[in-house]
């Protein structure tokens, strides 16, 4: 049994990213007017899809020219690498649409296939690469803020675009505002057994599809500490005490604009369940075994459903399964 404290054994899905996004560039317009030939747009629809090539692998880009010989107000900077840019933009919302393959909601990846599929960010996010995921995570994160944020929090005027989307500003007033985001804490909550624990502690939403389970998560509350929340999220929703509460790592999670903050606990399988009503369906202790046996399998055996790979729940479950 190990006697160190598990890790994480990667980067989580969503927090890779290769271009560079300095403020220094988002200001110069007018260098980014004069490589906008040269530059190309993510197209993401009001569902959150865009095109993405052979099954999810790589994003299906559009030339910026496409859209113009300059910039147009309505198109945010996503970055910039090896002197080109990448931007985003709203989609005309009328691609189609796959209810069935949509309703998943990214629990399995979309099959391998050719040309494009549009597909969204909790499906596609695992298996894109580097430079893709984090284009496409920044693009839903900015992209849902300004369909969200179109009038000023002070005077109620329209507000215009400025800093190449990564800000609004009102006419009316002068308000600017900034994208926020909500931090909340994910927690993979094991037994007492040993340093790493025999057994972790998985639940279903019932919003989710039968026999899928993933670890506990939570928003912070005003005035209260990262550790603090986790303690309390844990026992608001199963009704048990933890301890030992370490930091993981972190992974945005723009659904619409949250940070999750991964942690690990203990807490004794001795304490009773007891389930949020409403917000918990079901929560049970799993083997390692049986975790194990899942990871091998894809993801899912007639016993358990992970969570989906673009979500770090994944990759915590993962790293513990590992630490035996």
């Amino acid at each position: 049994m190990s006697s160190v404290p598990f890790q994480l054994g990667a980067v989580p899905t969503l927090s890779r990213s290769t271009v560079v996004r300095d403020e220094q560039l988002r200001q110069d317009a007018e260098r980014l007017t004069a490589q906008w030939n040269d530059s190309w747009v993510v197209v993401v629809d009001k569902l959150g899809r865009t095109p993405v090539r052979d099954g999810g692998g790589s994003l299906a880009l559009r030339p910026a020219a496409e859209f113009g010989s300059a910039p147009p107000a309505d198109v945010v900077l996503l970055g910039e690498q090896d002197g080109v840019a990448y931007w985003a933009t709203h989609g005309s919302d009328d691609a189609p649409v796959d209810l069935a393959e949509f309703g998943r909601r990214g629990w399995d990846p979309p099959a391998p296939g050719d040309g494009e599929t549009w597909a969204d960010l909790r499906g596609v996010g695992a298996v894109l690469d580097d430079t893709s995921a984090g284009l496409l995570t920044t693009a839903v994160a900015l992209l849902h803020w300004h369909r969200r944020g179109q009038h000023c929090a002070r005077c109620g005027g329209e507000v215009r675009r400025v800093f190449a989307g990564w800000a609004t500003q009102c006419p009316n007033c002068g308000n600017e505002e900034y994208p926020r985001t909500d931090p909340a804490v994910i927690c993979l909550v094991h037994d007492d057994a040993g340093v790493n624990g025999e057994q972790v502690l998985l639940a279903r939403q019932p919003s989710w599809p039968a026999g899928r389970y993933s670890v506990l998560a939570g928003f912070v509350e005003a005035g209260e500490s990262l550790e603090a929340c986790v303690v309390r999220e844990i026992r608001e929703e199963v009704g048990v005490h933890v301890d030992n509460v370490r930091y993981l790592g972190s992974q945005p999670w723009p659904f619409p604009r949250s940070l999750m903050l991964g942690f690990a606990a203990r807490a004794s399988r001795a304490e009773e369940l007891v389930l949020a009503d409403g917000e918990i369906a079901e929560a049970r202790w799993v083997s390692r075994a049986d975790v194990q046996e899942a990871i091998e399998a894809g993801g899912r055996t007639d016993k358990i459903g992970l969570p989906g790979g673009s979500s770090i729940a994944r990759l915590m479950v993962e790293a513990w399964a590992a630490a035996d």
